[in-house]
């Protein structure tokens, strides 16, 4: 088994810092269900601003709200206005990876998606894995990259 990418929500912007709470993250329904993270679910969180790396579970806020609230201790390693990376991760089968696609959005300044992203692992004719990033919007494909498989 290995730890893999699930979901990520990529450049979101803190709306609030809350260190009097019991902890976690506070985030929009809309781009946890958009990404595929769970209410409860840990994840981790990459301050963009700051280098921070910090790990806590997702609690769901107003629907449609675009928070990105951090609270109680991880609130400390974050500042309104500072770009996150928020990453959930799944424990996969080395033999499961062609057929798995995380989810990934990116936003704009105000927490609005702007873009709906893919990520594509496949074999080629050689056995070697590639990675895509694909557009969800119907663009061109982006980023390929061939790495050696197995």
């Amino acid at each position: 088994m290995r730890k893999l990418v699930a979901g990520k929500l990529h450049g979101i912007n803190v709306t609030e810092a809350n260190l009097n709470y019991h902890g976690s993250i506070t985030l929009d329904p809309d781009h946890c269900e958009a990404a595929g993270i769970l209410p409860m679910e840990f994840v981790e969180i990459w301050n963009k601003n700051s280098g921070a790396r910090i790990s806590t579970y997702v609690i769901l806020g107003e629907r449609g709200s675009r928070c990105c609230i951090l609270n109680g201790a991880a609130a400390r390693t974050c500042q309104v206005g500072d770009q996150i990376i928020i990453c959930n991760s799944i424990y996969l089968d080395e033999g499961r990876l062609t057929s798995f696609k995380p989810r990934v959005l990116t936003f704009d300044s105000g927490n609005n998606i702007a873009e709906h992203l893919t990520y594509s692992v496949e074999l080629d004719a050689e056995g070697r894995y590639t990675f895509e990033i694909i557009d969800q919007a119907g663009g061109p494909l982006r980023i390929p990259l061939v790495v050696s498989g197995k």
